[in-house]
């Protein structure tokens, strides 16, 4: 492979002015910037962009640590990531925690050792529910950024990206009251989480405010068959005619099984919940759909982190909380 040497020695100059001609510098003249890069692309001359990375202290890549690539929005998340950092010159390395704590510990590990300049990452459930945060600090104390979006760890002194979880469910909550429902239920598989308690108290919130409403909680774990888990519970709550899910799963588990039970939605019971367009959209009727706008999470928490890389040495800059609104996409599920 050709070097910044071979080359400067062919052109008979230095290997400072191939270098600055290779980068564009106004220091170096037109005639000399076309030699060099000639010379350059008939040799196909690729910068070595370790050495690059050690002499600039710079790896110009972000590492981040997701929990479950399968999970719809956190995928989308991820492709906004990859899509604003490619924008600005950077690479990504994508690990996946898989919900654990220990997976998330090495992956920071083995990035931190001179891979990536910072990490974007959403906590593991693990994580949360040890609320274990030492991990992130030692990171954070070695000198590489975090930015946490969605599942946050309140204690960590970083920039954040969340969404606005418990106003979500208490303004869907109040959809559905001004819809005339009496008696609604509230289901979630992510009761463990953060994101899923937040949003229990905004439904319960909604519910509270209003005397004359009923409102039923169904907690899904992990281990439970969700779909015989909704069923009976319909089954066995026959007044309920609103529901609202805090998941991607359950909402269309809830709606299918209405169907199954000979309930016409929306007109007998309305259901809506936390899912992509994508699952909405091949739901019959379609999912009304509380949406948490992925890519707009995703371009925020990569402009977060490199703000912060571009002012690494100020102990000006504060640390930010951005708080990304949803919205509700009405559709045939809901009146």
């Amino acid at each position: 492979m050709v070097t910044l040497k071979q080359l400067a020695k062919e052109l008979n100059v230095s290997i400072s002015t191939v270098s600055k001609a290779l980068n564009n510098s106004d220091e170096i003249g037109e005639e000399t910037v076309k030699r060099v890069k000639e010379l350059a692309a008939l040799y196909n001359y690729k910068p070595n962009k370790v050495a690059l990375s050690l002499k600039q202290n710079k790896t110009k890549t972000i590492g981040v640590i997701i929990p479950n690539i399968l999970n719809h929005f956190l995928a989308k998340v991820l492709f906004a990531i990859e899509r604003e950092a490619t924008e600005y010159g950077y690479n990504i390395i994508t690990c996946i925690s898989n919900e654990s704590l220990e997976k998330e510990i090495k992956s920071l590990q083995l990035l931190a050792n001179g891979s990536v300049d910072g990490f974007i990452l959403a906590v593991s459930k693990e994580t949360q529910m040890k609320n274990e945060t030492a991990h992130f600090n030692k990171i954070i104390n070695q000198g590489l950024p975090i930015v946490m979006f969605d599942r946050v760890a309140n204690d960590v002194l970083c920039d954040k990206v969340i969404v606005d979880d418990f106003d979500a469910t208490y303004n869907a909550a109040k959809m559905l009251i001004g819809e005339k429902r009496k008696h609604i239920a509230f289901m979630s598989t992510i009761d463990d989480l953060s994101l899923g308690k937040l949003r229990e108290k905004g439904f319960l919130k909604a519910i509270d405010e209003e005397p004359r409403i009923t409102g039923y909680v169904l907690k899904l774990a992990e281990k439970d068959d969700e779909q015989k888990k909704i069923m009976k519970f319909l089954k066995d709550n026959k007044m309920i005619d609103g529901v609202i899910s805090a998941d991607s799963s359950s909402g269309v588990i809830a709606l299918n099984t209405a169907l199954s039970y000979g309930l016409k939605v929306p007109k007998d019971i309305s259901v809506m919940g936390f899912t992509s367009l994508t699952i909405a959209n091949h739901c019959i009727p379609r999912l009304t759909t509380i949406r948490q706008h992925a890519n707009d999470i995703g371009a925020c928490v990569t402009k977060l982190l490199l703000n912060r890389l571009q002012h690494k040495s100020s102990e000006e800059l504060e640390f930010s909380t951005k708080i990304i609104k949803t919205s509700l996409v009405k559709s045939d599920s809901t009146l």
